[in-house]
């Protein structure tokens, strides 16, 4: 592998793949490409190509072609339109009705900084919330880490709606949490980090390791933790050799403070909040957002607190391309919660003072704030008093008017962007029961 090659992005190095052995091609004619790690090498390191958890990540060029990659076994992958992310529900419940757990009072443990994956599943296990989650106590963490998932067979889902047989020959998985009780095995994957929709194979290959190790049943539990949320999944498979099989037995999320916020919260931080911008392009440097998850840029904010990051780690931690790296940082910069500085002659981005003081607040506290932030500008100003008026969201064209009005971007960004206006509003109210 060149230094060029090396500098390539996963896109390009894709690109490159895909034209050197027309893998579009064979895939449309055979049903799958198999491809080997050394080959991948030639354009750019294998771990950096071939693992995708969410279809964010995707690389442009697999998404055009509708192609989605398997790990095999350890030194080779397989190509197909396979159907392979499940999307995560969105919650149910109202913060309002989560359930609110304590912690024993152990002074390593700061719940406003559950900042890794390790420490939201020590807290899981010392809160109880893994325990409640299952109806069940004693779970002992057992396992975890890289292994082999040994030999089996399974069938998956094709975007040309014929499923494909798959041979996997001791793959590697990498499982984040592993417990035992007295009436199952529990296999546990988690992030810190929101997204739309997970990888299964990081259910299922686990799941097929371990079915051949114990007797017990096993269950399969999919975390999320951020912004000081626990929010639990426990999925099946329906059939053992079915990787398009898996189903949601069900869901709950778990609060480690206080998170009743009313309605009249809204009101008065609303009331107390000043205009500070009409987000005029024509008087403001800072593009008007295109980002439409509140939720995911707080992820981003708890992830920058102890370490600036690069806009190309930032687009590996949250499996975003570059050009989606660079909105959600501007989404950052529209609140004044991010900003760029230069250290060792290249760009990181990092929290102001305000992203600091606002990481640090607690969990109604920081929403309030947040909630305080947007309704600085007067697109959603206008909107969220239209929103208490008449008791209904808007619909985008709605949006999109208000946006020609006030000026806030070119014409031909205005129906997309309206899309973000109307997910932060979303947001706001869904703090409480509207």
């Amino acid at each position: 592998m060149s230094p060029k090659t090396q500098s390539l992005s996963a896109n390009d190095a894709w690109k490159a793949l895909l034209e050197k052995y027309h893998i579009a091609e064979e895939v449309q004619k055979n049903g799958c490409f198999h491809i080997k790690a050394s080959q991948i090498k030639e354009f750019k390191e294998p771990r950096l190509m071939a693992k995708w958890d969410s279809t964010d990540a995707l690389p442009d060029i697999l998404r055009r072609n509708r192609l989605n990659i398997l790990p095999d076994s350890r030194s080779s992958y397989i190509l197909s339109d396979f159907l392979l992310y499940e999307k995560i529900p969105e919650p149910e419940e109202t913060v309002t009705q989560m359930n609110h757990v304590k912690l024993p009072a152990f002074e390593s443990i700061d719940v406003c900084n559950i900042s890794s994956e390790a420490s939201a599943i020590n807290v899981l296990l010392l809160s109880g919330i893994l325990d409640d989650f299952l109806g069940c106590s004693g779970n002992a963490a057992t396992f975890h880490g890289r292994m082999g998932t040994g030999e089996f067979d399974f069938d998956v889902d094709t975007c040309r709606g014929i499923k494909r047989k798959i041979h996997v020959n001791n793959a590697q998985c990498e499982i984040d949490g592993g417990f035992e009780n007295d009436t199952s095995v529990v296999i546990l994957e988690a992030k810190n980090v929101v997204h739309e929709d997970f990888h299964i194979r990081q259910l299922y290959y686990p799941y097929r390791l371990w079915e051949q190790k114990v007797t017990k049943p096993i269950r399969l539990v999919f975390s999320v933790y951020s912004n000081m949320i626990y929010r639990l999944f426990e999925y099946r498979f329906s059939s053992l050799t079915d990787y398009s099989s898996i189903e949601l037995l069900h869901s709950k999320s778990y609060s480690l403070q206080d998170t009743a916020i009313t309605l009249d919260d809204l009101a008065a931080v609303r009331r107390d909040t000043p205009e500070r911008t009409d987000d005029n392009m024509a008087y403001t440097n800072i593009p008007f957002i295109q980002a439409n998850s509140m939720e995911r840029i707080i992820s981003l904010l708890e992830n920058l607190y102890e370490t600036p990051m690069t806009p190309v780690q930032i687009a590996e931690l949250m499996d975003f391309d570059l050009r989606q790296s660079d909105y959600y940082y501007n989404a950052g910069r529209y609140l004044g919660l991010f900003q760029k500085e230069t250290d060792d002659r290249q760009i990181l981005v990092s929290l102001t003072p305000l992203g600091t003081k606002v990481f640090r607040m607690n969990y109604k506290r920081r929403q309030l704030k947040l909630a305080g932030l947007i309704l600085e500008h007067q697109i959603f100003r206008d909107l969220f008093d239209s929103v208490l008026r008449s008791g209904q969201m808007p619909q985008k064209e709605d949006v999109a008017d208000r946006m020609r009005r006030l000026h806030v971007c070119n014409e031909g960004q205005v129906i997309r962007r309206a899309s973000s206006v109307q997910g932060w509003l979303k947001w706001i109210f869904h703090l409480t029961k509207l």
